[in-house]
């Protein structure tokens, strides 16, 4: 159990942490440059541990060149994000057992250059934070509608939060005290995570600070797709892990799933089968729908597009909620969704 502390202070004043006391895991497949950007950024931790999942483009010997420590992960096994971060742990432990923290972070990222030290700081200062994260943004949000939905989805409320994404600067103590990751989640183990810590005691803070830059790199329809589809099937399991109250862990974005993209449809189209015709005119139900979002969001062009994937996304994140009651009901092992 954490130590009680003082409500935290958005932009402390405390000593930093030595970075011998530092490490950084990042995690990925076939990234390139992008990797490289990844690792130079955090050439100054102490340990930098990189795991790789099958790469074929000469990630790990770039790495090695670098004086990175490379994990290959043996792909016999079912690959997942969370396998693999505990697999880098497992690794920065057992090369640095005296860090206090570790950075982690996916290998298409880049990690902001006073971050480190701004969220060190704060976990310096706040003993009850297991994990603090700050803003991610998409390197390229005029490439496409989709990355800039990426960016918008990522501008997240500053303060105590449920959950943090990938990327993160962590308390090694608390990790170990709930047992790092579910290894055998496809999605959302970051949040399931924060949830088992959170149930430990431990807080999630949100720093008004600019973390790291992404590279979504997502072009194409299909690719949005997949993603909100891989979305729906972490709340689902998510609500079926930790659903219970007082967490009530992805219940509500399940639900909003299943009625905006099963139910509501199905509604509509029984009415127009059964009653009349003309019930397909329900379907305007949508563009209201956008209308009233995008005005939410205050109106504009970036509001509009924003809304409308937000209504979009729906669909496939029923399809992934769907997917996962009917493999846990066979109990089959889901495969990974993976947008790019």
């Amino acid at each position: 159990m954490p130590d009680a502390g003082s409500e935290p202070v958005l932009d402390p004043v405390a000593p930093q942490t030595a970075v011998q006391q530092i490490g950084a895991i990042a995690i990925g497949r076939n990234e390139g440059a992008r990797l490289v950007a990844c690792l130079a950024s955090l050439s100054d931790l102490a340990q930098l541990v990189y795991v790789d999942s099958g790469s074929r483009d000469g990630s790990r010997e770039m790495a090695r060149a670098r004086g990175v420590d490379v994990v290959e992960l043996d792909m016999n096994q079912p690959f997942t994000a969370a396998r693999a971060r505990n697999a880098g742990l497992e690794r920065l432990r057992a090369l640095a057992p005296d860090l206090r923290y570790v950075q982690l972070v996916d290998g298409d990222c880049e990690v902001r250059a006073d971050w480190v030290a701004r969220a060190c700081a704060f976990l310096d200062s706040h003993p009850d934070v297991a994990i603090v994260c700050g803003r991610r943004r998409e390197r390229h949000p005029e490439a496409s509608l989709y990355n800039a939905h990426c960016d918008r989805e990522w501008d997240t409320p500053v303060g105590e939060a449920d959950a943090c994404g990938g990327d993160a600067l962590m308390r090694l103590d608390a990790l170990a005290q709930v047992g790092g990751y579910d290894p055998t989640l496809i999605a959302g183990e970051e949040p399931e995570m924060c949830v088992r810590l959170r149930k430990a005691g431990w807080k999630i803070w949100r720093l008004d600070a600019e973390m790291t830059l992404h590279d979504a790199a997502m072009t194409q329809l299909s690719q949005f797709w997949k993603r909100a589809r891989r979305a729906g099937h972490a709340f689902a399991e998510g609500a079926h892990m930790h659903g219970e109250a007082p967490w009530r862990h992805y219940v509500t974005p399940t639900r909003r799933a299943l009625a905006w993209g099963a139910v509501l449809p199905l509604l509509i189209v029984l009415a127009a089968v059964i009653v009349t015709p003309w019930a397909l005119g329900l379907v305007l139900i949508y563009p209201i729908q956008v209308l009233r979002l995008s005005r939410r969001s205050g109106g504009g062009r970036v509001a509009w597009e924003h809304a409308a994937l937000l209504t979009l996304s729906k669909f496939p994140e029923a399809i992934g909620v769907l997917e996962f009651h009917l493999r846990r009901i066979s109990n089959r092992r889901a495969g990974l969704i993976e947008y790019k």
